[in-house]
């Protein structure tokens, strides 16, 4: 298995491999505003300030980017979402048809690098899979001054 980027460590829902929401629809550009309006739904949920939000939402639609400019036609996405106080975690995966080599220097890659606080991306022989996590800058900033 191939992979790039850096990562934190899992959530307790991601141990367990079991995502606290999961969605799955057919890998086409239309459905990837549904994938970016959950994000936004449960970021705000984890009292994200909307900067975050928006930074999130954008995020995930750069990591659908990715995954659909590489998934199978007719196949699925399936986006899990991880939640722990403060942050969220968001894997996107699309079944493809052998390893590929995710593009360090695409576009999207460096836009999704530069909003989410980790980003990574995994391949093997049936999916592709790039996963993503953002801290709230609220909950950073408290976690700096100590609180």
């Amino acid at each position: 298995m191939a992979s790039i980027g850096a990562t934190s460590g899992p959530s307790a829902s991601e141990e367990a491999g079991k995502a606290d929401v999961e969605l799955r629809v057919p890998a086409d550009r239309a459905y990837a505003s549904v994938l970016r309006t959950t994000t936004a739904g449960l970021a705000a949920r984890l009292d994200f300030p909307i900067d975050d939000i928006e930074d999130l939402r954008i995020a995930v639609g750069e990591a659908c980017a990715m995954v659909l400019g590489e998934a199978e036609p007719g196949t699925d996405l399936v986006c899990r979402f991880y939640q722990q106080p403060g942050e969220l975690t968001v894997s996107v995966t699309g079944s493809v048809d052998g390893e590929i080599e995710p593009d360090e220097d695409s576009f999207a890659w460096q836009v999704l690098t530069t909003l989410a606080t980790t980003a990574s991306a995994t391949t093997d022989d049936s999916s592709f899979t790039v996963s993503l996590s953002m801290v709230s800058s609220v909950a950073s900033s408290l976690q700096e001054h100590g609180h």
